[in-house]
């Protein structure tokens, strides 16, 4: 049988990491209770910010939109554990300036849009697609009017 079938389609790739919410799916984070710096993943030990010594943080939900502050192309197969297709289909990798907390998140972009299509700046929001393995991930996905 295949690994895809057995999986349902609502299995997050990992857990807690972001919401299941298909419509309006948010990566989740930690802010710090003392000075408000944001961390992705959540960071709940202690505070990374040189002035702050803070240990106290919250679950936030991080900002769905974002700008493309960089990116490339994946076009080797990944090694394992990472689950391809065979043929291996390359795909866009982008890092992506949160519109809010001002943080850069990496992650693939969505299905079908290649590095042809991306520029610096261009305006994206996260969306959620199955990996190759069936799995469900945090993909940025170019907005409609910022493709064109």
């Amino acid at each position: 049988m295949d690994a895809k079938a057995e999986i349902p389609t609502n299995t997050p790739v990992l857990d807690g990491w972001f919401t299941l919410d298909a419509r309006e799916p948010h990566l989740l984070g930690a802010r710090c209770t003392a000075c408000g710096t944001y961390y992705f993943p959540k960071q709940i030990k202690f505070c990374r910010h040189p002035d702050c010594a803070g240990e106290a943080f919250e679950e936030v939900q991080l900002s769905r939109k974002g700008r493309i502050w960089s990116y490339t192309n994946a076009v080797y197969k990944p090694p394992e554990p990472y689950i391809s297709n065979d043929p291996f289909v390359p795909y866009a990798i982008a890092a992506v300036e949160l519109e809010q907390e001002r943080m850069i998140v990496l992650g693939q972009v969505a299905s079908g849009v290649g590095v042809e299509a991306l520029k610096v700046g261009m305006e994206v929001e996260l969306i959620l697609e199955p990996l190759d393995d069936g799995k469900l991930s945090w993909k940025w996905k170019p907005l409609a009017e910022a493709a064109r």
